[in-house]
């Protein structure tokens, strides 16, 4: 520690007087290390965002909440590399009074990508995310003086939520699935379906870009995200729209640092996820091997217009389970990205089923 080279004398501004100097004020707002301080207060309100020791790094974690007091949600989000950290007031506002909400950014995505950017050739494994996603579940309920938490998952979240629970079923009161990813061969029946569809439409510009492709699966990284992009122009046909409003982010994730370090880190998480020869974590992702049986109640809500996820592949994987509880919950209008009636097919799935979570 360097020396002070002031007299001793000139040393007596008071600990108020120093916070109140601009350096001490700009450094104090620059996003820390969230408090494990324990809070259970049904009058103390949370809204905090800041990093957490997680998996030997630094990790992003947002908490918002009307009381201390209310059931945690810990929410996965998809991608990889997609978080929905920016856009939490638009979506959960309402979920705020009943609930308190636990979002992170995953190693490689927004926030945490930015803090920890890997090399390019670092890999990332789902048996790390789903480690460090438990480690956030256990930080979560140590700060709300929880046995356990709700967790939730969607699309690719849903595969960190299957392997989080089966891996520590005691760390949560209940499973709720969203767009669950079961495993690679469900491409093949969206590229039928959608090759279908644009056949029977006279879409000559889609069919030409399906059948160029070829059947699934494929070893060019850019394939998959061909097939999504014609995927969702046909699930828009026939689902609600988000409003726009939706995704404005909030003022703290609109900066060129914020947008450079998403935008690098989706880069990232995707080719991790598809591979450069169709080797990645994709490739690999098989729920029914983790074995059918789950030690807590599990809820699968699924989009009935879902051309990603498909309604058959996600019944058939829901059908082979056992839980002590569970519940698969079609919704019309809605296919695989969060739309209204999904909002609202989730929001009461929770206050119906797992809103007494301790």
């Amino acid at each position: 520690m360097p020396r002070l080279s002031l007299p001793f004398a000139a040393i007596t501004l008071t600990l108020a007087q120093i916070m109140a100097m601009p350096q001490v004020k700009a450094a104090a707002s620059a996003p820390g290390m969230l408090s494990d301080r324990v809070c259970t207060a049904v009058d103390k309100p949370v809204d905090e965002k800041g990093f957490v020791a997680i998996g030997g790094i630094e990790q992003w974690v947002q908490v918002k909440g009307a009381s201390c007091a209310n059931p945690v949600i810990v929410l996965i989000h998809g991608g990889p590399g997609n978080p929905e950290t920016p856009y939490t007031d638009n979506l959960y506002k309402d979920w705020q009074r009943d609930f308190t909400l636990v979002q992170w950014d995953q190693r490689g995505a927004g926030m945490t990508y930015g803090r920890n950017r890997p090399a390019e050739d670092e890999p990332l494994r789902v048996e790390r995310l789903r480690d460090d996603g438990i480690e956030v579940a256990r930080w979560a309920a140590k700060r709300f003086g929880r046995r356990q938490v709700i967790l939730m998952g969607s699309s690719w979240g849903s595969v960190l939520g299957v392997n989080m629970v089966k891996a520590s079923p005691e760390s949560f009161c209940a499973y709720i699935s969203t767009s669950q990813w079961v495993n690679r061969h469900g491409q093949r029946g969206s590229y039928d379906a959608v090759l279908a569809l644009a056949r029977a439409a006279g879409d000559q510009d889609s069919v030409a870009k399906l059948e160029a492709l070829g059947l699934p699966p494929w070893t060019n990284p850019r394939n998959p995200g061909i097939l999504r992009r014609v995927l969702r122009k046909y699930e828009a046909l026939s689902t609600d729209p988000a409003p726009k409003s939706w995704w404005t982010p909030a003022p703290e994730y609109t900066t060129a640092k914020y947008e450079a370090d998403y935008t690098d880190g989706e880069d990232y998480s995707w080719l991790q996820f598809v591979g450069w020869k169709g080797d990645g974590i994709s490739a690999h992702i098989d729920l029914y091997q983790l074995g059918p049986g789950f030690d807590l109640p599990f809820y699968m809500i699924q989009g009935e217009q879902d051309l990603l996820t498909m309604p058959d592949t996600t019944k058939r994987y829901f059908d082979s389970i056992s839980a002590p509880r569970k519940a698969y919950v079609p919704v019309p209008r809605a296919g695989h990205d969060l739309n209204p009636p999904m909002l609202a097919a989730q929001y009461k799935i929770l206050k119906e089923n797992v809103g007494m979570c301790r």
